[in-house]
């Protein structure tokens, strides 16, 4: 594996004692191997000048649907009943393998370019070998799942499987993908939400997911009235969790916006972490999760963009900067500071991961997942004496991303992607697309 010095930028180490220093960053077979001044740095077979840029760990996103992105805008405006029940479930029930592809580069090319390196995803019922396909194709990290539902939903009527068909579906991915790509690639268990799956399904999810080492994915607390009416059922969604013994740092719950403090506790102590995601929670008039207060209560809590058809778009910039003000009225002006949110998107996310020794910070040892950030764009000047996380969160945007490095290997530099040609993958989306919308169903 080629060799890599990324010569004169600012490092952003995001270590414990959060260095942030000007070096030379040296990388060799996929990993960050030492930090360097320019005029002892060692030749290497490739360089970048970083000059006048931020160097930072790779962005992670904690909760993705790749496979809804080829959907954007066709469930703008809805409640997310409805937009389920509608749109979401018709359009991914329509969904082959070609089309499911197609989505699943679309959305991590966008994400990419964004400075996205590593992504926790959950998939519908079908199709999700495609997922893994696109990621291994294109260099990214990715923790993937196949959507498990082994029981109907009321209200957004969304069909159950057979339990063993589905066990066995996630089994088959697991095998054939888990630990590919030099260890890129994850299968997760994902258990769509806490009602999707039956009591047997989750108690054996939790038993495989603790003897396997992989983690555990849903949603949960996203939508009052849903998160009232499944409470009829059973409890509140933690206490339900919690009482399937599935509650533990190997989980991550989605949205987790109408938690009590009672549940919020029982997430801090069990070590469960929970994707916050500003964007999607304001389209679908979801609510304010209490974040401010999660962290105070030792709640690790990461950054999501969910799907492109409540966002609509799978940009980590644009979350970082509404996790960071959508508290500040409530909660006060310090509340979220941009240092907090920057770690919500790195070490909060690798830790809610697993892999918080493997990346999430720039430190020798680590896995090369770097990304290099311009900062001399109109909109985030002038820099003396500014902030680094302030600039990064407050000022600067997607397009800002130059390059994006992940496993040592250039995917993006120059703002140009280096192993692929965007326009291809557009143009694939918008023929999938088409050919969908002639298959789908109970499209109202």
């Amino acid at each position: 594996m080629a060799s890599l010095l990324i010569r004169n930028g600012t490092v952003l180490t995001n270590n414990s004692r959060k260095e942030i220093f000007a070096a030379d960053v040296l990388v060799k077979n996929g990993r960050i191997a030492a930090f360097q001044a320019g005029a002892e740095a060692d030749h290497a077979d490739q360089e970048i000048d970083a000059a006048g840029s931020f160097i930072l760990p790779g962005l992670i996103q904690v909760h993705v649907h790749l496979n809804q992105t080829l959907f954007r805008g066709l469930a703008d405006d809805m409640n997310v009943v409805d937009w389920l029940r509608k749109r979401i479930w018709p359009l991914e029930q329509a969904h082959n393998y070609e089309s499911a592809y197609a989505s699943a580069r679309l959305s991590i090319a966008e994400m990419i370019r964004s400075g996205v390196t590593t992504a926790l995803t959950l998939e519908t019922t079908r199709h999700t070998e495609a997922a893994f396909d696109a990621a291994m194709e294109m260099g990214f990290r990715a923790f993937i799942g196949n959507a498990i539902m082994d029981r109907w939903e009321t209200g957004t009527e969304m069909v159950g499987e057979d339990t063993a068909a589905s066990l066995e579906r996630s089994a088959v991915l697991s095998t054939g993908y888990h630990g590919a790509g030099n260890g890129r690639i994850h299968y997760s268990y994902c258990p769509r939400g806490t009602r999707n799956a039956t009591d047997e399904m989750w108690q054996e999810l939790g038993r495989l997911a603790r003897e396997q080492g992989k983690l555990i994915h849903t949603h949960a607390a996203e939508n009052r009235e849903q998160t009232d009416r499944l409470a009829e059922y059973g409890g509140t969604e933690v206490e339900y969790l919690n009482r399937m013994g599935v509650l533990g740092d190997n989980l991550v719950v989605a949205h987790g916006i109408w938690l009590s403090e009672a549940e919020r506790g029982l997430l801090a102590e069990s070590g469960t972490s929970v994707a916050h995601c500003p964007s999607a929670n304001l389209k679908l008039a979801s609510g304010f999760a209490a974040v401010p207060e999660m962290l105070a209560q030792g709640v690790n809590v990461a950054i999501g963009s969910d799907g492109a058809p409540c966002n609509n778009n799978l940009d980590i910039f644009n979350e970082m900067r509404l996790a960071a003000l959508i508290h500040k009225p409530r909660c006060g002006p310090e509340s979220m500071t941009a240092l907090q949110v920057f770690e919500m998107a790195t070490r909060n996310a690798s830790k809610a991961l697993g892999i918080e020794d493997q990346v999430g910070s720039i430190e020798v040892g680590k896995r090369a997942d770097i990304v290099i950030v311009r900062r001399n764009a109109l909109h985030g000047s002038p820099t003396q004496g500014s902030d680094p996380y302030g600039q990064i969160v407050y000022a600067l945007q997607a397009h800002d991303v130059d390059t994006v490095i992940v496993d040592g290997t250039i995917l993006l530099r120059d703002g140009q992607f280096t192993q692929w040609d965007h326009l291809e993958i557009v143009s694939q989306a918008q023929a999938a697309r088409a050919q969908l919308l002639d298959r789908v169903e109970n499209f109202e």
